[in-house]
């Protein structure tokens, strides 16, 4: 869920701007954001002390790359704008270690999975800010709940119907970077059955929200934002959460479905592979042959699976009409991607895990671990490698 520090606009200055920044935009810039659990260190709950981590950044390196992010026991560290990806990955692991060195003093522990597996969303603050605020009294319930944690990447597209092209595009691949991504198995204290129960927490329970339709041009989804506004539907771009959308405040195409990831190496590939895809249907629409947008009951089928099943399981490929396993659709897409990733500094980044976050704790959990043991190995994983 993106944050919002963004003074209220008209509609009219927030296209503008928008149509500007896009047109002048420099392609394949990109940003990565993740968000973290506040941790007990003792007992690993949930810990309302964003504030006095934000507090304890001032005047710091980190001050201007940390946000808070709905809850305060939640916040989330941005790269910055790289110019090319093959700055991310340090920029992902200097961020991370930022974090680790500010919180480890104030006896904080971080947690990157997709969920927590058993903290009570109840006793979970929102942070006092205007923007959490209005979706406070928006959404009540619907936000309250959503205590999950994710990893969103900003990629800049140069052109305003090309960078609607690249979400079109992009949507078809959704499941895919979610099958990847999947991280929560857990959530409530019980083992959900889901590879991503944070997907099913989030895309299900907020409007405007999961899988987009297919705009076809810029003109038509700024008619929809307009119309949005007009309505009193939205007060800010930013309550349009879909997976995968335009940003209206940077040139850039976000995506928004991942998990967050406890291993900084995979949340290093996944950046890659997001950017990559990104990269490679721009190409694609450049090249005269654009990705052509998938109807979205097709793509939510696949959805489904990945949310479900993971990497573990299969996922439908619509031109051989035949689910196949997703390992080797991943697989494939990687492939595909290679001459963009290669061009843009993403292909050394580019891997698939021998069993990502979720098979890992399922598989922990099969053996008799408990949800205790498992998730205190998740969280030395992340703080292991965020130094």
């Amino acid at each position: 869920m993106a944050g919002g520090n963004e003074q209220k606009v008209s509609v009219d200055d927030l296209v503008a701007r928008a149509r500007e920044r896009f047109e002048m935009a420099t392609d394949f810039t990109v940003a990565v954001e993740e968000e973290f659990a506040l941790l007990d260190p003792d007992s690993l709950d949930l810990v309302n002390r964003f504030e006095e981590l934000k507090e304890a950044a001032g005047g710091t390196s980190l001050e201007e790359h940390l946000v808070g992010e709905l809850i305060a026991s939640e916040v989330e560290i941005r790269t910055g704008r790289c110019e090319t990806f093959a700055d991310v990955p340090a920029a992902m692991a200097e961020r991370r270690a930022q974090l680790r060195a500010l919180a480890e003093p104030m006896g904080l522990l971080l947690g990157a999975t997709g969920t927590h597996p058993w903290a009570d969303w109840k006793e979970q603050r929102i942070i006092d800010t205007p923007h959490y605020r209005r979706n406070d009294e928006i959404l009540r319930y619907v936000v309250w709940r959503n205590n999950t944690f994710g990893l969103h990447v900003h990629v800049a597209i140069k052109g305003l119907d090309r960078a609607i092209a690249v979400v079109d595009g992009l949507r078809n691949f959704l499941p895919e970077l979610l099958a990847l991504s999947a991280s929560s198995p857990f959530v409530e204290g019980v083992n959900t059955g889901l590879h991503s129960a944070r997907t099913q927490i989030f895309t299900r329970f907020f409007p405007r929200c999961g899988v987009p339709d297919s705009f076809g041009s810029w003109s038509e989804y700024e008619r929809f934002v307009r119309f949005l506004f007009r309505t009193g539907s939205i007060t800010e771009h930013t309550q349009i959460w879909w997976s995968v959308r335009p940003h209206l405040a940077f040139p850039t195409v976000e995506i928004r479905v991942c998990d967050g990831q406890p291993e900084l190496a995979e949340a290093q590939a996944l950046a890659a592979f997001a950017a990559s895809l990104a990269a490679r249907v721009a190409t694609a629409h450049d090249e005269g042959e654009p990705v052509e947008p998938l109807p979205n009951r097709l793509i939510e089928e696949n959805f489904w699976r990945a949310i479900r099943y993971g990497l573990s399981g299969e996922l439908l490929d619509f031109a051989r009409g035949k689910p196949i396993p997703a390992r080797q659709r991943l697989e494939e897409l990687m492939e595909w991607v290679a001459p963009a990733a290669q061009a843009i500094g993403a292909l050394p980044y580019l891997a698939l895990p021998e069993r990502n976050a979720a098979e890992r704790q399922i598989e922990r959990f099969e053996e008799g671990a408990t949800l205790e043991q498992i998730y205190a190995e998740q969280v030395r994983t992340t703080e292991r490698i965020s130094g």
